[in-house]
């Protein structure tokens, strides 16, 4: 099969290698799934430079995210079931082999290419706003990254969930990708006075959640209402804030941090609880992941996904296909 192969730390997308390799053999409790589509990530970057904390022997195939068809079953799966799911590499290439346990069978209401894109981000999403936030009906929340994939998952949820939403991204063109999916006000973070504008828009009054992958608690808690609640998600800006505590003390403000993916050691029957929910929304329509077109076809144009995600001019989910060319059919 074909793969993208990794032997030593590379500098970046550019050099990511498509190799022939043996199809791999599933253990007893895993499945081996045909490739349709792979979830795109930002921290593919680092774990390919090894800057990621998780650091795989050599040689290895990257890629956390993936949907496609069972070809070996396992567990409750049969041959022929669409299903996604995410292991900490191997996703892009022709065939993985994972634990059925890491696996869900793909929503009837998704295609392959949106269900790339739902392992890491919507549970996070979910996560952070319900679990963690518990987002209210009619409470402004404020989505940092708006158009991203945790950011987008967010705006949908929270709107779900019967919150108005103030979408917040970088470039003025990312602003109705945000409104299609139900946000009620953007906001640019790169102009000066984003935070006069949020409290313009909430008369004042400021957002009762705040949801941040990219590092701006700082200057969010000048627009955080009293009793709000500021969700630490990410540090996509590259560094870790220090927070003026004095506005966390003034507002009664409760920061907080979400970390979905250590929810399986420390709170396990959250996880079946959260894909319920989702699931459920998934079902009536209310959750969608929205997938950055164009869709990338073949596994020699990872590098250019992932060149795409770093140039930070993308939105929702960047989707790889190990297919070389659109299906006929």
């Amino acid at each position: 099969m074909r793969a993208i192969v990794v032997k030593n730390w590379v500098k970046g997308p550019n050099d990511l290698e498509v190799k022939e390799i043996p199809v791999p053999t599933p253990q007893a409790n895993e499945l081996l799934v045909r490739v349709d589509s792979v979830g795109a990530n930002f921290f593919d970057i680092l774990l390919i430079q090894g800057k990621y904390q998780i650091k795989p022997p050599f040689p290895f195939t990257p890629g956390a995210e993936f949907s496609g068809t069972v070809v070996r079953p396992s567990g409750p799966f049969k041959t022929g079931d669409r299903v996604f799911g995410s292991n900490p590499t191997g996703a892009y290439a022709e065939y993985i082999a994972v634990p059925h346990e890491q696996c869900f069978a793909i929503p009837s209401t998704l295609s392959f290419e949106q269900a790339a894109g739902l392992y890491i981000t919507y549970p996070t999403s979910f996560a952070g706003l319900v679990l963690r936030a518990r987002v209210q009906r009619g409470e402004w929340v404020l989505v940092h990254a708006a158009a991203g994939g945790v950011g987008l998952a967010a705006v949908q949820i929270a709107v779900a969930r019967g919150c108005r939403v103030i979408a917040a991204v970088g470039s003025q063109e990312k602003f109705n990708v945000c409104m299609n999916q139900g946000a009620m006000h953007c906001v640019n973070y790169r102009d000066e006075d984003w935070t006069r504008r949020v409290l313009e828009i909430t008369e004042g009054k400021g957002a009762d959640v705040v949801y941040d992958p990219v590092g701006l608690v700082e200057k969010s808690l000048k627009c955080t209402a009293w009793n709000g609640r500021v969700v630490v998600v990410g540090f996509a800006a590259g560094t870790i804030e220090k927070v003026a505590t004095n506005r966390v003390l003034l507002k009664n403000v409760a920061v907080m941090g979400v970390h979905w993916g250590a929810y399986a050691r420390n709170e396990p029957e959250r996880v079946p609880e959260v894909w319920k929910e989702l699931f459920d929304m998934a079902e009536r329509g209310l959750v969608v992941p929205v997938v950055y077109e164009p869709v990338f076809y073949g596994l020699d144009k990872t590098k250019d996904a992932l060149k795409a995600i770093s140039s930070r001019q993308t939105y929702g989910k960047v989707v790889v296909k190990p297919a070389e060319s659109p299906s006929k059919l």
